[in-house]
Order: structure tokens, then C-alpha cells, then sequence
């Protein structure tokens, strides 16, 4: 090749050298996207094991209730399970929060604004209880519920919302119902 290059005009070496620096140029692009679809390909590996996540609703506490302005706080502990053999964390859990099947408000869990390493770990086996407060105003459409609440009667709580569960690598979303 160095003979073939040397024993060249100068417009032929002109047009051999920019001919190599375009298959180089090339090449390194072809490896680029490589290694992009590489990552992206390990990424996609821990999705299996982060739709195993659990999460059920544990407990539902009245933490204060305003008789003047007719507004009642509610703590809600979800228990969140991880059966897979990955570490994951869970950054956001938004939810609707029913009583004898009658909605009372939205709610959320995040820990969005923590960096992953500041959140909770749920280590392969591990079950963490997550807390979050929620409240509500009586109006005409949960009387009845805002009275069983208040008085300490025997109410049915059911919650449906989403919990999103991510590694360093993946994240994904997963609804869930739960009733307790």
C-alpha cells in the first residue's frame, strides 16, 4: 500500500488519504452506535425484575381531624415488596385512596427530589413500609364516609394508583389496587 501511495500524483494521494479518513470516520461512527445499542440492551435486562415489585396497602391511620373546617388527615403505609434478586428503589407512588368505595382525594409518596443513593434500597427479599399523608374535605358526596372516618367506625379502604420502581439503570411504571 505505502508503494501504491507513493508512487501516486498528488491529486490521487489527495483522494486516497481523504478516501481513509472517510472509513475511518465511518468506522468510528458504526462503533459509536454499538456501543450505544449496547447500553441500551444491558438497560432493558432488569425490566423482568422490576415488574416483580410488590406493593400492597398496609395501614391507614387518622392523624388529625379539624371538626371546624371539616378536613381529616390520613396516613397511608404502603408495604412495598421486592422479590427479585435486583436492587431497586422507588421514587414516586401515586395513588387514589377510597373509603367503602367512595373516592377521598389523590395522594402521593416521592422521593423524586432525593438522589437515588439518599432513597430507600429494597435489597433482593427486602419489604419496606413507605408512608404518606393525605388530606380531605367533607363534601356532599362522602358524608357518610367523612362520619365513619371521624368517629372511628369500621371502614373499608381500597387504593388504586401507580408506583414507579427504577435501578441505576431502568425504570419503569406498574399499576396496582390494593385493598385493605
Amino acid at each position: 500500500m505505502l508503494t501504491t501511495f507513493f508512487s501516486c500524483t498528488n491529486s490521487e494521494n489527495n483522494n486516497l488519504v481523504t478516501l481513509q479518513g472517510r472509513m475511518i470516520l465511518f468506522a468510528a461512527i458504526g462503533g459509536l452506535l454499538a456501543l450505544m445499542g449496547g447500553i441500551v440492551y444491558y438497560s432493558s435486562l432488569d425490566i423482568p425484575h422490576l415488574e416483580l415489585a410488590e406493593i400492597e396497602l398496609a395501614n391507614v391511620e387518622v392523624v388529625d381531624v379539624n371538626s371546624i373546617e371539616n378536613r381529616v388527615k390520613l396516613e397511608t403505609t404502603f408495604l412495598v415488596k421486592n422479590p427479585s434478586d435486583k436492587t431497586f428503589t422507588v421514587p414516586i407512588i401515586s395513588y387514589e385512596i377510597f373509603a367503602n368505595g367512595k373516592s377521598l382525594g389523590t395522594g402521593q409518596y416521592s422521593t423524586a427530589d432525593v438522589a437515588m443513593p439518599g432513597r430507600a434500597a429494597f435489597y433482593p427479599g427486602s419489604e419496606i413500609p413507605l408512608k404518606s399523608t393525605l388530606q380531605f374535605v367533607l363534601s356532599d358526596t362522602i358524608t357518610e364516609e367523612y362520619k365513619a372516618i371521624t368517629s372511628g367506625e369500621n371502614v373499608e379502604y381500597s387504593v388504586k394508583g401507580m408506583i414507579t420502581v427504577e435501578t441505576a439503570w431502568s425504570l419503569i411504571e406498574k399499576e396496582f389496587e390494593s385493598t385493605l
